[in-house]
């Protein structure tokens, strides 16, 4: 009996396995087998993300499994690692995979179980067969959405084009790591290799290709002029800053014995050197990363970062020595401005930064104040082991994760630890703490009494430190709830750091919370403008036109940031915060729901839901989620407010005060928002939240 077709054509990410020799075993043997083997499968992290989420669809196969996600790229891959890992324990199991995504058919089978059908899950089945056991095989296509994340690259190996069952070539990609996969290239795929085309060959469809796309932009172009020709003006593209300059993460002279941290540590330390000066405009290491990582040639790079000239290097540390390469270039013509090489021993790195550092400001003809010029060759350390461990906690800093300031703040202990006048590594804790208070992260008293005391002790031991000011001045807005303070310590850090894009992301909240909207869309714009790239920045942009009730101008530039990086948590909840402050609840759901496994849960996502559910009326749903988020409570740190939220949308007053007047007890750190948050309006004339602003020093 046929399948029968139940909707269209969509892209699926398909994991297949199977368990090599499985027909030679006994029967009870092979149920054994399975029965672990599905054990090991339910246990993954991955695997019960998408199907809480009803975002997995499982396929037995008698000798193994197929798992399609509907969900992200990258998560049948992980849930393959993450069985090999776990079928260590399982020696006796012989296990291959493969991983393909492509288009799927949803069907029902005889039995009425859902199944699917289609190129998809056809070529994710050829590219298992291919392998040997513990070989984790990848199509080409997965192999290239995951090479845009460093922590994949190192571990795909393009294996070539092979020709496979019934004459089908297909780009195989080998998925290994020195715990999982198996690095031999596999028995089948052995002389089966297809050979590469004629040089005629391999140019004529990028030709022809290149033929259309000229094609369809002359055709865009006539219908631009001719629709221009209508308009008395045109909007011309935002001139390069003459002197602007993006320094991207070094790379290593060879794969053997590199030091990623070093490589990147040296870019973000040239990075803050030379954005103490007024006159030059630097996009964070977070912007250069992201293009780096794409491997987009330098010139590139620079027209995307949008800057006149590019600083790159090669870097590699033998023993107690360092050897560095750096040139600097015009991004119009590729040609070189500045080229040093440098071979040192270790201990003189500072040497090495410094002398790039003065020689890319005056290549760049930077007209620096004396004060500049000393911040420019000013070391904060001159332990190198301390500023080895200072640079892996800007390293994993920089994931902006809770995960990853959570391992910054031990290196930057450990840096302080080695040297306890290290300033910036003083200021690196107090920086960290304060955003896993502003984050909600962990209880206030745990993060902002503890970024207070780091700030103050970087700035007693150094005045001049912008970050440390800036770290200051988050503590004194929303844990002191002092709007004065926070301003005098965040006007300083902009004195002190004018190039760094955080200080105006933050004076931007400051503007917000005083009530002067249009200055902190202009002010957020500022940061933007300095780092156009960084997801966080253009965030906080749109958040400013969210809490201004500007929600039509706040959605396309969150849908923005969701096409730059359609993982990004915080712009997908800030979008469905507009989306329900207009009224858009099933667009929110839809927004939230494919978000969450993403999120890792986040409370603030499942809140939002909550928010989402209530509008639509779902009463039952949205008190199953208060409960999931109080229960919680007893593991982790949940802001009060976020279950406010969701008791002002069922309109319950009354449990919603009980929950502010918590979050106000606790000084929780999204307490602060509650003057200009959206979703207070229909309770600003009550008594209670005009007593709340009161108490709070924000009449």
């Amino acid at each position: 009996m046929p399948a029968e077709v139940e909707s269209e054509f969509e892209i699926a990410h398909v994991l297949c396995t199977d368990i090599v020799g499985y027909s030679k075993l006994m029967i009870d043997q092979q149920s054994e087998y399975l029965r672990k083997l599905n054990d090991v499968v339910r246990s993954t992290e991955q695997f019960q993300r998408a199907d809480a989420s009803g975002k997995l669809l499982r396929i037995p196969t008698g000798d193994g499994m197929v798992l399609v996600f509907f969900t992200h790229p990258q998560d049948p891959a992980e849930c393959a690692v993450q069985i090999a890992q776990a079928l260590k324990a399982h020696p006796e199991i012989q296990l291959r995979m493969g991983v393909h995504s492509g288009p799927v058919n949803r069907v029902s089978d005889v039995d009425e179980r859902s199944n699917v059908a289609g190129a998809g899950i056809n070529i994710a089945q050829r590219v298992m067969d291919c392998g040997d056991t513990g070989h984790i095989l990848l199509s080409k296509r997965v192999a290239e959405d995951l090479a845009h994340y460093s922590k994949w690259r190192p571990h795909l190996h393009d294996l070539g084009e092979f020709e496979v069952k019934h004459g089908v070539k297909i780009d195989i990609v080998n998925l290994y790591t020195d715990e999982v996969g198996n690095p031999a290239l596999p028995e089948k795929l052995k002389d089966k290799k297809v050979k590469p085309a004629s040089p005629l060959a391999r140019l004529a469809k990028p030709l022809i290709a290149a033929a259309l796309l000229v094609a369809i932009a002359l055709v865009g172009v006539w219908f631009l002029v001719h629709r221009n020709e209508q308009k008395s003006t045109t909007v011309s593209p935002a001139p390069v800053p003459e002197k602007s300059v993006a320094i991207l993460p070094f790379k290593p002279l060879s794969s053997q014995n590199r030091d990623e941290i070093l490589e990147a540590g040296m870019a973000d330390t040239l990075i803050a050197k030379l954005s103490n000066s007024r006159e030059i405009i630097i996009p964070s290491l977070t912007s250069a990363r992201k293009y780096d990582e794409q491997e987009h040639d330098p010139l590139a790079a620079g027209r995307l970062l949008h800057v006149r000239s590019v600083l790159e290097g090669t870097l590699q540390k033998l023993g107690d020595r360092i050897r560095v390469t750096a040139r600097l270039m015009n991004v119009a013509d590729g040609s070189s401005i500045w080229t040093g090489t440098f071979d040192e021993k270790f201990t003189d790195v500072f040497a090495v930064q410094d002398t790039i550092a003065q020689k890319v400001a005056a290549a760049l003809a930077l007209r620096l104040s004396g004060e500049e010029q000393k911040r420019l060759t000013k070391r904060y350390t001159d332990n190198t082991e301390a500023y080895q461990l200072y640079l892996k906690g800007r390293f994993y800093w920089n994931k902006y994760t809770e995960e990853g300031f959570r391992k910054s703040i031990e290196y930057f202990k450990q840096a302080v630890e080695k040297d306890p006048n290290y300033a910036l590594a003083y200021a690196g804790l107090a920086d960290t703490y304060s955003l896993l208070g502003d984050l909600s992260y962990g209880t206030p008293k745990e993060t902002f009494e503890q970024a207070r005391a780091y700030a103050e002790k970087a700035i007693r031991l150094d005045d001049a430190l912008g970050e440390a000011h800036l770290s200051l001045g988050i503590v004194k807005l929303f844990y002191d709830w002092d709007l004065a303070g926070g301003k005098k310590e965040l006007q300083r850090a902009k004195d002190l750091s004018p190039n760094n894009p955080q200080v105006y992301h933050f004076y931007g909240h400051y503007l917000e919370l005083a009530g002067r909207l249009d200055e902190a869309i202009a002010e957020t714009k500022r940061g933007v403008d300095l780092d156009p790239t960084n997801l966080l920045l253009s965030n906080e942009f749109a958040w400013a036109y969210y809490v201004s009730h500007r929600f039509d101008d706040a959605i396309p530039l969150y849908r923005k940031n969701l096409e730059m990086d359609p993982n990004f948590v915080y712009s997908s909840y800030e979008i469905s915060q507009t989306f329900i402050a207009k009224g858009m609840y099933r667009e929110a759901i839809a927004e939230l729901n494919r978000i969450r496994p993403i999120s890792g849960d986040w409370s603030f996502i499942l809140a939002e839901l909550g928010c989402a559910q209530a509008g639509l009326g779902k009463r039952a749903e949205v008190e199953s989620i208060i409960e999931e988020l109080k229960k919680r409570m007893a593991s982790e740190y949940i802001d009060p407010v976020v279950i406010a939220y969701i008791y002002l949308a069922l309109d319950n007053r009354d449990q919603a005060f009980v929950w502010l007047e918590k979050a106000y007890q606790e000084r929780a750190g999204n307490v602060l928002w509650l003057k200009v948050e959206p979703k207070m309006d229909p309770i600003r004339g009550d008594a209670r939240f005009k007593d709340l602003m009161r108490r709070m020093g924000l009449n």
